[in-house]
């Protein structure tokens, strides 16, 4: 079930209370109430709660048991993730759940997946912990990036060497113009709100969502500093999803740069393989500065620039002959580094990167 923000941060338990309730309206024997949704600490309790409320109303004595069995998956490889998980994580105190469990995910238990047999407590916080984590490494490398880009070192460089590390791993030291998606922002919110209900700093976690914002707005400046002004200017944005192999478009940075550039008076040509629909939507305060074009070439062009602002595979081969050809002025603004910056400059783009001087 969806755990949507409120207002506050902290995670909506609506959909997870109606179906906890729902669930106790149908059963008529013992059963187990798994848990997979992104949910904060307790919330285990309240589901036991609720589940209790509807079945006194129906005056059943029933038996169960919630466990909590939170989800690892990517947008885009939820199949191939469910199926060769990294862990299973199984929250309950209850032997008979607990066995319950074990025969569901019995394959994967034959194929010697790591299994965390914890309380429920645990494994709720789990979830919020692993994306945090994921979170504070990518806004990480984003500082250590913009840092590369007042000193002259070479992020890739940077990023590649640390990620030879073995405490440290290759995985998230990507810089680009920050994290976005249906879990990181949201999950951080509400981990730090976590914290505060008990009382406990979060520095780490504060200091994370307040960086990835100006690393996004960072991003959109850029562009903006390489003109004395984006009035009549035209832009072309490749990506509208906050990653690739999705149509989703939450708290995507390639958003909120088209939207801050056309604040700025830029007019703005877009397009994404996949989220053309969810983009037009929240595109719509500013959809008279914006062309939805067909492919990457028709965005390309009588631009002024063109922004990589999501790293699709198909945006890695581009034709750069042709799309200098298209191009007003050759300025090339690539956020994700997926190109070779002496390669371009050696065409006559005026190459822009992350981290990259």
């Amino acid at each position: 079930m969806g755990t949507p923000p409120a207002d506050d941060g902290s995670a909506d338990l609506i959909y997870v209370e109606e179906a906890a309730r729902q669930i106790a309206r149908l059963i008529n024997q013992y059963s187990v109430i798994v848990n997979k949704s992104t949910v904060p600490v307790g919330t285990g309790s309240k589901v036991t709660k609720w589940v209790k409320e509807e079945l006194d109303k129906r005056n059943a004595k029933i038996e169960f048991d919630v466990v909590s069995n939170p989800e690892f998956l990517r947008e885009g490889s939820a199949v191939h993730d469910f199926t060769h998980p990294d862990r299973v994580v199984i929250g309950t105190t209850s032997e008979r759940a607990r066995d319950i469990m074990k025969d569901v995910y019995r394959s994967l238990f034959l194929n010697e997946t790591p299994f965390i047999e914890t309380n429920i407590e645990s494994a709720e916080l789990i979830k919020y912990a692993s994306n945090a984590f994921l979170a504070v490494k990518i806004t990480f490398i984003n500082e250590i990036a913009n840092l590369c880009e007042s000193t002259g070192a070479d992020i890739k460089a940077v990023a590649k060497a640390m990620g030879k590390d073995g405490r440290i791993g290759a995985k998230f030291l990507h810089p680009g113009p920050g994290y976005g998606g249906s879990c990181f922002p949201k999950d951080t919110r509400a981990l730090s709100k976590i914290a505060k209900e008990y009382n406990e700093i979060s520095s780490i976690l504060d200091t994370t969502i307040t960086v990835n914002e100006n690393q996004k707005k960072r991003a959109a400046q850029k562009i903006e500093k390489a003109f004395t002004s984006l009035k009549n200017k035209t832009i072309a944005v490749l990506g509208l999803a906050f990653k690739p192999n999705t149509d989703d478009c939450r708290e995507s940075p390639a958003i909120f740069i088209c939207e801050y550039l056309a604040g700025k008076g830029a007019k703005l040509r877009v397009f994404d393989p996949a989220a053309h629909k969810e983009a037009m939507w929240r595109l719509e305060p500013v959809k008279d500065s914006v062309y939805f074009a067909d492919d990457e070439y028709d965005a390309a062009k009588g631009t002024d620039a063109l922004v990589i602002a999501t790293e699709w595979n198909q945006f890695r081969n581009l034709d750069l002959n042709k799309i200098k050809e298209l191009l007003i002025s050759p300025y090339f603004f690539d956020l994700r580094n997926i190109y070779k910056p002496n390669v371009l400059k050696d065409m006559g783009f005026n190459y822009f990167g992350t981290g990259i001087k």
